[in-house]
């Protein structure tokens, strides 16, 4: 969890840097889109890797899903980078709505996180042995 937090901030860089490059006219690294869109299919791949080893835990533990808020929650988050990434490579400058629709997703994103964060620590809770 902790790599993907990583990853949404690095993102969060980049990504402010290019709307600070754009807004102010300014050049930007040739290497800095590419880096952003490496980074966000990285973060993906995470969360879905998150998500595959939530379930396959839960299910071997339990045996069932739904312990908690925390498969919601996570559901969400899954969901929501899904769509920041899509919304983020349908960016142009024909589609201007793409780029306020990829920062407001990413801003829910970040609640997201907390949440599933929140829901997660008292998940661990559970698997932890009470001395």
């Amino acid at each position: 969890m902790g790599l993907s937090i990583s990853a949404y901030c690095l993102l969060g860089i980049t990504g402010g840097w290019m709307l600070t490059a754009r807004v102010q006219s300014l050049s930007r690294p040739r290497w800095l889109r590419n880096a952003h869109l490496i980074v966000g299919g990285f973060l993906v791949a995470l969360v879905l890797l998150l998500l595959s080893i939530g379930i396959v835990g839960t299910l071997g533990h339990y045996g069932n899903l739904g312990h908690s808020a925390h498969l919601p929650a996570g559901l969400t988050v899954v969901a929501l980078a899904i769509v920041s990434a899509v919304s983020g490579l349908r960016i142009h400058p024909k589609r201007p709505q793409m780029r306020r629709f990829h920062v407001v997703t990413n801003a829910v994103l970040f609640f997201g996180f907390l949440a599933v964060s929140w829901t997660g620590w008292s998940v661990v809770q559970k698997y932890l042995p009470r001395s």
